[in-house]
């Protein structure tokens, strides 16, 4: 089997700590690095927690490189009340037993981008596109060089859930995700239109929490903890499950729609800061971007249950 190497950029983050369990424990994925950004909660906690996952997974072996601790221009927000003030839930943070393997995530990116043949790193992107942004800036061939661009990102018919019209991951940085879009790399982006659709009902969460095992265990508790917060703050029953779709993708391309687009993001208004502006009228054979309309929710957590049960 061929892998596809990969770089996963994260905040985590209870839904990014589901999607590195995947991507940690898939045969079709080779990890090549964790690299992680202030998003979710402060760089300092997403990167211990990247860590934490690491070693539940025992999967030591791929490196974690600490990001951007802020937006490129904008100050620092979190969103604590979705995953915790540690961004694990309920699971009891500790220091893990394998210490950062560096400081530079963007140095990292480019390195590794430039080591491999052009074309063949993808990246999947969890949390604002800070880290992404900031290596392109510093070596603009990378963006050219790098495979597909799985993004975790934006909201168009589902409108948003950090405004009326902007999601998290775009709104906490809109002028990096606006550069990343820019760039010339092939973006596909997951935003809530797709990612509404993948729901952690309590039959899905069950399943995985049958599994047994350390990494299927942790996935079950930040599902639970998630599910838990949807019905307390938005009242829905059954939390979307939004940053795994970006590994899912990767592993399973036929469990997502994609519909070619250019997509721009609004960075110069308070009141729609980080809108994504999805624009389908574009020739197909020349859109820049490509953006998901619509997921199998169910397959979504076929495949998370079946990788973790296989690597159990």
């Amino acid at each position: 089997m061929r892998k596809q190497a990969l770089i996963i950029d994260c905040d985590p983050g209870v839904d990014d700590a589901v999607g590195l369990q995947l991507a940690l424990a898939a045969p079709e994925l080779e990890v090549l690095a964790i690299t992680t950004v202030g998003g979710n909660v402060p760089v300092a906690k997403t990167s211990r927690n990247a860590r934490i996952v690491r070693q539940v997974a025992g999967r030591e072996d791929v490196p974690v490189f600490a990001g951007a601790a802020r937006p490129l221009v904008r100050a620092p927000a979190g969103a604590g009340e979705f995953h915790g003030a540690e961004g694990l839930g309920d699971i009891r943070p500790f220091e893990p037993d394998a210490p950062l393997d560096g400081d530079d995530a963007v140095e990292a990116i480019i390195d590794i981008v430039r080591s491999r043949p052009a074309g063949s790193v993808a990246a999947a992107v969890m949390g604002p596109m800070t880290n992404l942004a900031l290596a392109i800036r510093k070596a603009p061939d990378i963006a050219g060089r790098l495979g597909p661009v799985a993004v975790m990102g934006g909201a168009r018919a589902e409108g948003g859930n950090i405004t009326a019209s902007a999601e998290f991951n775009v709104w906490a940085d809109p002028d990096a995700a606006a550069e990343v879009f820019h760039s010339g790399a092939k973006v596909v982006a997951f935003g809530l239109d797709a990612t509404h659709q993948v729901r952690a009902t309590e039959e899905r969460i069950a399943r995985i929490e049958a599994i047994g095992g350390a990494a299927a265990a942790m996935a079950a508790s930040t599902l639970r903890f998630s599910q838990r917060i949807e019905r307390e703050i938005v009242g829905w029953d059954a939390a979307p499950l939004h940053d795994p779709c970006t590994v899912a993708w990767l592993m399973r391309p036929e469990l997502f729609r994609l519909r070619p687009c250019r997509i721009e993001v609004e960075t110069g208004s308070d009141l729609t800061r980080g809108h994504t502006a999805v624009e389908f009228r574009v020739d197909a054979a020349e859109a820049p971007h490509l953006w998901a309309v619509a997921a199998d929710g169910e397959g979504v957590f076929d495949l998370i249950a079946e990788t973790l049960k296989a690597a159990a």
